[in-house]
Parts: C-alpha cells; structure tokens; sequence
C-alpha cells in the first residue's frame, strides 16, 4: 500500500506570490499546445496552418479553458457549494476545473476564431484534437498533487492512502485519467492524424476516446454525485462523457461518407 506523498501544493514562493503546482500543470498543458501546434502546422498535415495561427488561437483557446473549466465546476459538479461560497469560484488556484465546462469553453472559443478568421468548424477541431489530450494528462497530475479527485476505496497492491481524505487506500485515479483519457488517446490521436483524414474524423475520435476512456475511469473514481438513468447507475463524469461517445459515432460515420482527404501536395 501506498500512501499519498501530501505535496505542498505552492511550488514557489516569492514575497507576497506563492506559485502553486496546480498553475504550473496548466502552464505546461498550454505549453505543450502551442509547441506541438506549431510542429503540426509546420508539417503541412493540415493544409493552411501557419505557426501563427496556433499562437492566435491559442489565445482564444485558454480563455475558453479557464472561463469554461470553472464555470463548468460551478454549475455542473457543485452549484450548492459556490452558492452559499459566492466568492470561491474565483479561487481557481486552489482547484476546481471541470474538464466538460473546459471543452464546451473550447468548442465556444474555436468557433468565434473560426468565424473570425474564415475558417471551418471541423477545420479548427480536427486540428486541436491531438493537441488536447496530453494538456489534459498535465491537469490530472495538478489533481493528484493537491490530493483532490481521489478514487474509489480498493485492495489492489497499488492502492495509495490520502491522509487528508480518510484512511483508506484508494484506487489513484488521477493517475489512471492522465493515463488513459491523457497520454493514451493523445498517442492514438497523434498517430491517426500522422497522414490526411477526412474532415471530422480526427474530431470525432477523440470524442469517442475521452468519452470511452472517462467513462471507464469514472468505474474507479469517486463520483461527484450519481444518478439514475433508466435504471442504470451513473456517475456524473459518465453522465457528461457518454453523449460524447454517442455524438463521436454520428460524426464519425457522418465524416466517412465524405470524399477521402488527397495527401498533401497531391
């Protein structure tokens, strides 16, 4: 059994200004976006990407993140809490950005950039989806720093205690996302997009992919809350993430019977 190292959640402290852990996850997420999109653009994968345009929508894209992620935790996970806590849900450095509220901000922020600059939908989408899951892997090791998100009790050898939870050892699913719905599917993702695809393909994999992905996570995580939906028990990660996989599979089918993509230069 394992037991939660209990990390000083303030990375550095200068003066007055203490840098926490959480931050500095989601300054690599975005780190890693704007190096691996200006990589992909280079590449000419994607025709009529240029490194600046990563820069710009990159911009519009963390605004997207951070008002979508809070507000998402806010009105999706814990509504009753930030209502009698008004002022809590501006302390977005203690934690507290959910992923759904996160993706509908993107989604927001990709069409305004879209429309601004005379570009697709599904051109914008497609392009970002492999850049998205590993920024995604950096945010759940933010979670399993401040110990928060902690998974169900279990007995397996791996089984790690978080004293400021409870005594009990738990599955670390923090670490299971950032596995799973993090690195795994931005390796998928990386290699499927290696060559042209038809537009809304990449999109709809990584829909199908985190929703697939959470869902089985959520089987090991502590839930927020649960409902009932038609006789079925779920969690509310799988209540977000299963009409991810339904609207994948639409779109997936839907991008198959487009025209196959010619390869660059062809």
């Amino acid at each position: 059994m394992l037991v939660h190292p209990q990390f000083d959640p303030v990375a550095l402290s200068l003066g007055p200004l203490a840098i926490r852990w959480y931050g500095l996850m989601y300054l690599a997420a975005f780190l890693q976006v704007w190096l691996l999109g200006k990589y992909r653009a280079r590449q000419g994968i994607v025709p009529g990407w240029r490194p600046r345009d990563v820069e710009d929508l990159l911009f519009f894209g963390v605004l997207g993140v951070i008002v979508g992620g809070r507000l998402g935790e806010v009105l999706l996970y814990h509504p009753d809490y930030y209502l009698s806590h008004p002022l809590e849900i501006f302390a977005v450095w203690k934690g507290g950005m959910a992923f759904h509220g996160g993706f509908l901000g993107v989604l927001v922020a990709v069409w305004w950039w879209g429309r601004k600059n005379g570009r697709a939908f599904f051109a914008v989408t497609d392009f970002i989806a492999p850049l998205v899951p590993l920024g995604y892997a950096f945010g759940r090791i933010g979670n399993f720093i401040n110990a928060e998100l902690v998974g169900r009790p279990t007995d397996v050898p791996w089984a790690m205690v978080f004293p400021n939870v409870d005594n009990l050892p738990r599955h670390p699913s923090q670490l299971y996302h950032a596995g799973l719905d993090g690195l795994a599917l931005f390796l998928i993702l990386w290699l499927y997009t290696a060559r042209p695809r038809r537009v809304g393909a990449a999109s709809a994999l990584f829909l199908i992919g985190y929703g697939t992905a959470r869902s089985f996570v959520e089987l090991f995580r502590t839930p927020d809350f649960e409902v009932n939906w038609f006789g079925i028990a779920l969690t509310s990660g799988q209540l977000y993430s299963l009409p991810m996989v339904a609207v994948g599979l639409w779109f997936w089918f839907r991008a198959h019977r487009a025209p196959a993509p010619a390869a660059p230069g062809g």
